[in-house]
């Protein structure tokens, strides 16, 4: 029988949200009465997931920015901790965070609870070093790029590569035009989305560069129009305070709550924040301008232990610089706005660049929802927490 497996699971941000209610529906179809908690946002909650803390108190940026909220983040890991090990569940999985996750996990592993990382830290673009702690950490980790296996066998980690959810999710063309009449933006214009990041540090970091970059734009071309969406009331309200701060009331921005792939989907181009937004823009085949802002302290370690020459995903799957990317200094209005313009042009080049990103869109087209569950079972199976498993239809 498998009713009764208990599986903990922590996600530490809104990507790891969607990417976790994506591997719990499929466990759900393939473990009958299995149970899920830990913590997990909206998306998680939806599949049946307890979550034990609200998933706003892990998303935090930065080596300075986790710094200031560290002992808030210890207590909560060490009370999830507490919790797990008063009551073992039969698996833990962590996904994405993994400062935050890659801690429990070791803990939990060497009380004998099986664990998984879903999603591998970036340890093949900086401090490598980590490798080790993963080792010790988990059993298997749940890789969504190629490459990432690769680098996991050559230091004797077990991995799957999985593909990546969101690949599975934008196959084929959008149409543009239904988005810009579902989202009622101006059919004559041409559409810029802003995109400025998820979290309220990545807010912070860039809501005012984004506005400034916005009008630095417009003054050159009054016929663009932006479109701006956002997760959450907080990060709009920081985003309106730059808007207010930069004297920026009448520059045409429809805002939006959630929306962002329609958002992207619906733009002519995309200016974003490094992240996830940026493999959303490849998938969906929109030109983008990449940016992104940190601390001078994160900064400082970023460059003493980087080890990859872009930062972008797109650029990194590419090997080469496809997309313009943006880092610290270099992220002026004046040179944003610049790049915003040469993707709006129609060139060989940009032609060349949609055909590279349905490339790479085909490669992480894997069924990862599928593939995940079928590695956490192979987990649990090993362990012996499976007693019998019904075979599942293909």
């Amino acid at each position: 029988m498998t009713d009764g497996v208990r599986i903990a699971v922590v996600a530490g941000e809104v990507s790891g949200d969607q990417l976790g209610a994506g591997l719990l529906r499929e466990l759900s179809q393939r473990l009958p009465g299995v149970r899920f908690e830990g913590v997990g946002g909206p998306l998680m909650i939806a599949e049946g997931c307890k979550s034990l803390v609200p998933i706003e108190t892990l998303s935090v940026l930065g080596v300075t920015e986790i710094a200031g909220r560290l002992f808030k983040l210890l207590r909560i890991r060490r009370d999830l901790a507490r919790h797990f090990l008063a009551d073992p569940p039969d698996l833990f999985i962590g996904v994405d965070s993994p400062g935050f996750n890659l801690g429990l996990a070791e803990r939990l592993k060497r009380a004998g609870i099986p664990t998984i990382q879903y999603v591998s830290p970036q340890v093949w673009a900086w401090r490598s070093y980590r490798v080790r702690k993963i080792r010790r950490a988990v059993d298997r980790v749940l890789a969504l790029f190629p490459f990432e296996s690769k680098f996991y066998k050559q230091h004797r980690v077990p991995a799957t590569f999985v593909g990546h959810p969101l690949a599975d999710e934008i196959a084929g063309d959008v149409d543009r035009v239904a988005l810009r009449k579902h989202l009622q933006l101006p059919d004559d214009k041409t559409i810029i989305a802003l995109l400025p990041g998820s979290r309220v540090s990545e807010l912070k970091a860039h809501a005012e560069l984004f506005v400034r970059t916005a009008q630095w734009l417009h003054a050159r071309n009054p016929q663009l129009h932006f479109i701006a969406p956002f997760v959450n009331r907080r990060t709009r309200v920081i985003f309106e305070d730059a808007v207010k701060q930069q004297g920026a009331w009448d520059l045409p921005i429809t805002r939006l709550h959630g929306h962002s792939r329609q958002a992207m989907g619906a733009a002519d181009i995309v200016l974003l924040a490094s992240g996830t937004a940026a493999l959303e823009a490849m998938l969906l085949k929109r030109p983008m301008v990449v940016t992104y802002k940190v601390s001078l302290l994160s900064s400082w370690l970023i460059q003493a232990f980087a080890h990859v020459k872009y930062f972008s995903m797109p650029n990194h799957l590419a090997g080469r610089r496809l997309v313009p990317e943006y880092l610290q200094r270099d992220a002026r209005p004046a040179a944003l706005g610049q790049a915003v313009e040469r993707g709006l042009k129609a060139t060989t080049e940009a032609a060349e660049t949609l055909q590279a990103f349905e490339r790479l869109s085909k490669k992480l087209r894997r069924g990862a929802n599928v593939r995940a569950a079928a590695a956490v079972l192979a987990v649990l199976r090993r362990a012996g927490k499976l007693r019998r498993l019904a075979r599942r239809a293909p």
